[in-house]
Parts: structure tokens; sequence; C-alpha cells
């Protein structure tokens, strides 16, 4: 009975999450930054291991490298010269493999920015910070550089996957500026972010947890939203 409950709870939500989704604002560049000097954009875990190879590659999340690498470029013609990368570099024995297959362990190609990424030609003038988890600012030099930039006031940010690394580093910069008392934009682009897909059926079959990508993308794009988060289609030139 309850989990009848629960799915005739569900459908006139998932009927306006599904009409949110779709009305999603479009923002200019200049719109995003309308001070560029000011402006930063964060990628979290946009790497091979994500996007082309390794245990947990997945091809929808690999849909975001285009969108990703235009907005790369737009915000740099704009003057938005802080583009920082976070990325999974886990150690051999990283503990998070207990909940995750082994991916992206440093110094395999895992660990790296995807080549689309890496041919931009101002690539070497980004930033990089490893993590060793999804939470971007945990045992990381992330904090830090924010400390050393307190001139930042809006944020872009985009990766994978939207329920986990992106959630992680949209909330965090979210709630580190709240608690400061800081003004802070921080905005996540619909069309930059992505989770993977495991159906129900395909789950059960291996005995894992289910992960259907489109209601749990949609969801935490909300979720970020309800918490302050600028949530948008897309940001275009």
């Amino acid at each position: 009975m309850q989990n009848l409950f629960l799915a005739h709870q569900a459908c006139p939500f998932y009927d306006y999450l599904e009409t949110w989704l779709e009305s999603l604002p479009v923002l200019t560049i200049d719109q995003a930054f309308p001070q560029p000097d000011k402006g930063a954009v964060i990628s979290v875990d946009v790497i091979n291991g994500f996007c082309y190879e390794g245990a947990l590659a997945s091809p929808r999340v690999a849909t975001i490298v285009q969108p990703i690498v235009r907005l790369f470029t737009h915000a740099w013609d704009h003057g938005v010269h802080r583009i920082v990368l976070a990325q999974d570099t886990h150690e051999p024995e990283a503990v998070e493999f207990g909940a995750w297959p082994a991916h992206c362990v440093r110094g395999t190609s895992e660990s790296e920015a995807v080549p689309e990424i890496k041919a931009l030609p101002f690539y070497n003038q980004m930033t990089t910070f490893p993590k060793n988890s999804i939470h971007a600012s945990l045992n990381t030099e992330l904090s830090t550089w924010l400390d050393d930039h307190p001139d930042l006031d809006t944020f872009v940010v985009v990766g994978d996957c939207t329920d986990l690394c992106t959630y992680q580093l949209a909330m965090h910069l979210r709630l580190d500026a709240n608690s400061s008392q800081v003004n802070r934009r921080v905005i996540v682009p619909e069309d930059c972010t992505d989770t993977y897909d495991l159906p129900v059926d395909a789950a059960l079959e291996i005995g894992t947890l289910p992960h259907p990508a489109d209601p749990i993308h949609a969801m935490f794009l909300y979720h970020m939203a309800l918490n302050g988060v600028e949530v948008v289609k897309s940001i275009v030139h």
C-alpha cells in the first residue's frame, strides 16, 4: 500500500517537475557574467573515466562535453579567465571504492581531462584540483583557492554527475556563501550537467541500486534551485 501511495503522490509533482525543467530560462554570457573579472567557471569530473573509458564511463554523461567546451570558449572570450577543473584522482586503495568500482586512479588516463578540454588553446591557463571523493572541497585546495579570490561573486558550475559531484559542488558554494554572509551567485546550466542511467530492471539483474537518470537529474536540479542555486537551461553567446 505504501508504494501505491508514494506513486500516487509523486504523479502531480513529476508533472510539475517536467514543466519546470522545460521552462528553465536561457542566459546570455553577458547576463551570466556582467562583470567578467568577478566570475569563474568550475567544472567537476569532465574526465575520461566518466565520459569515455573505465568502469564508470557513461555515454549519456559524455554528451555534456561539447556544451561545456562551448561554454568555456564563450566565457574565455568574454573575459572570464578563472576556469577551474576539479577532477577525481583517487588513490589506488581509495575508501570510496567500497561504494563504487575502482575508477579514475591517480596516474591513469581515466583521471585526466577529456581531450576536447585539453585541446582548448587556454587549457594550460586553467587551474586543476585533484579530489579523492565526490565532494570537491573536502581535503582539496578548492577552499584555499576560494579564499584567495574574495573578489569573485559569480560561479558557474558544470560537470557530472548532477546528483553527485555537481550537486555537492553547487551546494557547497551556495551554503558556504550563506553561512559567511557573502553575496554570491551560483549558476548551473542544465545542458552542461548530466548523470548516468541504470534502470530498475537492469539494476535488479546485477544486484545493485537503480539509478534512473531522467527523474534523478531533474530532481537534483530542482533541489539545487530550492536552495538558492540559479538553474538555467543554458548560457549562450
